[in-house]
């Protein structure tokens, strides 16, 4: 395997230099953070698409060189950033909503960087793994396989029965098990799960968690149903805006505590190299969820703009109306909207203020056109 075992910390790739890691040398062609590509800049074009923009005096180039096999990895950060696995729906006798999902626990190497692969702990063979959205009120019942080499579960960020938990004696399953997780899908709002499994930092780092979202029954909510329709999947309101889901994560490559990738989405750049395409007239709304271990705090930093901020997403009022920054602790999440339709279009930055996880992957841009052809 080519991930890194040891011998190379995060402050060690900050300042560009090659790592020989147990005999392996990552070569300048790979993974030189800091490093100009051959024709001098931060970015090469990608196969397939429009030229990448220049991006190579953003944060003093700091820019993984090449590009992550997405086939390999069996996912693409462009596409994960707006899917949402709703799972299968069906009729309860008594005329509730039965929504019902299958996850699998998969052992799996995955491409982090360019040339550096690390051996991941996965739900549904990808990390993060499918960001699951209902509507507040379905009945949820999530199948889960533990095809893994180590005892997993799935512990869900909401309101269930202990029995439902997702810690031992509650969910936490052995290899080759299965254990069904069912409960009602409350509170609304923007939450995640994540494996229990002792020792839990583990589990987690390793790539077992993803976003758990809840959209508010309009019904239920008479006063506020318009922002409560504009949230929901598949209503002509929620159409109207452009939704993304965004995991903050990082990877310690050589199992030292302390982290040599950031990330959103998994893969360092890759809203670098591949922008986030925006209409500018639709505004946009982002289900943001940090599962960043070894890192007290995270953030999130939006260039030129403000956005109001709904912590937990259980509200359908901001709790924070016109910044430009919040921060999150491990497992903290939130909702932003904002809007570029006073803006010119172009590119506009998005990442972290901790300089460090910038320049070691979790940075992007936002293409804000006039129209998507």
């Amino acid at each position: 395997m080519t991930w890194l075992r040891e011998g190379i910390s995060r402050r060690g790739l900050l300042s560009g230099g090659l790592a020989a890691a147990g005999g392996t040398t990552i070569c300048a062609t790979t993974v030189a953070l800091g490093q100009p590509t051959h024709d001098g800049h931060g970015n090469a074009p990608v196969a397939g698409s429009a030229p990448a923009p220049d991006h190579s005096g953003a944060h003093g180039a700091m820019m993984t060189v090449g590009d992550v096999d997405a086939a390999r990895n069996g996912f693409d950060p462009s596409a994960l950033v707006t899917e949402w696995e709703t799972g299968t729906v069906s009729l309860l006798p008594d005329g509730r909503t039965l929504r019902t999902f299958e996850v699998t626990a998969e052992d799996k190497e995955i491409e982090i960087a360019p040339g550096i692969m690390f051996p991941a702990w996965t739900y549904n063979g990808r990390v993060p793994g499918p960001a699951l959205r209902a509507t507040e009120g379905d009945r949820l019942r999530i199948v889960f396989k533990n095809l893994g080499s180590h005892p997993h579960s799935m512990h869900f960020h909401g309101i269930h029965a202990a029995r439902m938990d997702g810690v031992p004696g509650a969910g936490l399953i052995d290899p080759g098990e299965e254990f069904v997780y069912e409960f009602e899908a409350r509170p609304f709002g923007c939450h995640l799960y994540h494996c229990h499994a002792l020792p839990l930092k583990r589990h987690i780092h390793k790539g077992m968690y993803g976003a758990f979202v809840i959209d508010p029954d309009p019904a239920r909510h008479p006063d506020q149903a318009d922002v409560a329709r504009s949230r929901l999947l598949g209503t002509p309101e929620n159409a109207g805006w452009q939704e993304f889901v965004m995991v903050m994560n990082a990877f310690d490559t050589n199992f030292d505590n302390e982290n040599e990738i950031y990330a959103v989405n998994t893969v360092a750049h890759a809203y670098m190299k591949r922008p986030i395409r925006i209409v500018r007239d639709k505004p946009v709304r982002i289900y943001l969820v940090n599962v960043v271990e070894f890192d007290p705090i995270n953030s999130f930093h939006l260039h030129a703009n403000f956005f109001d901020y709904y912590e937990q997403g259980t509200t359908l009022t901001p709790t924070l109306r016109t910044v430009d920054l919040i921060t999150q602790v491990q497992a903290q999440r939130g909702i932003l909207e904002f809007t570029y339709r006073d803006h010119e279009t172009g590119l506009y930055m998005f990442h972290p203020h901790q300089s460090e996880f910038t320049e070691l992957g979790w940075v992007g841009m936002f293409d804000v056109v006039e129209a998507v052809a």
